[in-house]
C-alpha cells in the first residue's frame, strides 16, 4: 500500500479510508497482510481525487458514479443519467416551477426537437433559473435561452465525441463520469474567462479612472449582443454544428 501510496501521490490514511469507503477495489491478496496494487488502482485512485476535490461530489456519490462505472451492463445512457444526478444534488434540480418558466423550457426543448426526459435534472434547473429571472423583473436574461441553449449542444456534442473516441466500455464509462462532473466545473470556470475577456473588449477601462466613477465606459460596440468574430453567431452556429457519432 506505501507503493501505491507514493506512485498516486495520496496519502496512506487516504487509500484505507477509499477502500473502507468501497470507492477503491481492494487489491490481489498477496499474504496474510498484504495486497498487490496495479496501474489500475493507480488510475481509479487519481479519478477518485478529480471527483470529490474537483468536482466536489461526496464520498457517497463518488461511490454511485464509480459502482456504474464498473459495471460493465449498464447502458451509457444510464451511467450519463447516475453522472448527471450526482452533480444535480441542489433543490434547483429536484423542485419543479409550475407556470411560466416550466412552459418556457417546454417549448424550448420542442422547437428544438430535443430528446429530453421530463425527469431530467437540467430540465427541472433550467425551469427554476427561468422563475427567478421572471421573478426579478429580467426578461433579457430569459431571452438569452437560444443562445445558451446553442452552446450547450455544442458542448454536448463535444462530450460526446470523446466518449465515442474510447475503445472499451470501460473507458466510455469513465470518460462520461469525468466528463459530466469535471465538465460543468471546467464550463463555469471557461465562462468566467470569456466574460472577462468579453468584458474588457465591450468595456474598457478608462485611462482616467474619475471618468469610469462619473459615469462608465459605453460599450465600444453598438450591440453588445451581436455576433463577433470569435463569438459564432447562434442564430447559424446550431445548423452547422457537426454531430458527432454516439455509442
Amino acid at each position: 500500500m506505501s507503493e501505491l501510496s507514493r506512485v498516486s501521490g495520496v496519502p496512506v490514511p487516504s487509500v484505507k479510508f477509499y477502500l473502507r469507503e468501497g470507492l477503491l477495489p481492494a487489491g490481489r491478496r498477496a499474504a496474510a497482510n498484504q495486497a498487490e496494487y496495479g496501474d489500475e488502482h493507480v488510475s481509479r485512485l487519481r479519478l477518485i481525487r478529480a471527483l470529490l476535490d474537483v468536482g466536489g461530489l461526496s464520498v457517497a456519490s463518488a461511490r454511485e458514479v464509480l459502482a456504474v462505472v464498473d459495471d460493465e451492463d449498464r447502458p451509457l445512457a444510464s451511467v450519463f443519467d447516475v453522472a448527471q444526478r450526482s452533480v444535480s444534488r441542489a433543490d434547483l434540480y429536484s423542485a419543479r416551477t409550475p407556470g411560466a418558466a416550466e412552459d418556457r423550457i417546454d417549448a424550448l426543448v420542442e422547437e428544438r426537437n430535443w430528446h429530453v426526459s421530463p425527469g431530467n435534472p437540467g430540465r427541472i434547473g433550467a425551469a427554476g433559473v427561468v422563475d427567478a429571472f421572471l421573478r426579478i423583473d429580467r426578461p433579457e436574461l430569459v431571452g438569452l435561452l437560444d443562445r445558451y441553449a446553442d452552446a450547450a449542444e455544442i458542448v454536448a456534442q463535444a462530450d460526446l465525441a470523446a466518449v465515442a473516441g474510447q475503445e472499451d466500455v470501460t473507458g466510455m464509462a469513465e470518460t462520461i463520469v469525468a466528463g459530466t462532473v469535471l465538465g460543468d466545473a471546467m464550463f463555469a470556470a471557461l465562462r468566467r474567462m470569456a466574460q472577462e475577456h468579453v468584458t474588457t473588449r465591450l468595456y474598457p477601462v478608462s485611462a482616467d479612472p474619475s471618468a469610469d466613477l462619473a459615469g462608465g465606459s459605453r460599450p465600444s460596440t453598438p450591440d453588445a449582443s451581436a455576433p463577433t468574430a470569435s463569438t459564432p453567431d447562434a442564430s447559424t452556429s446550431h445548423a452547422h454544428t457537426p454531430h458527432a457519432s454516439t455509442p
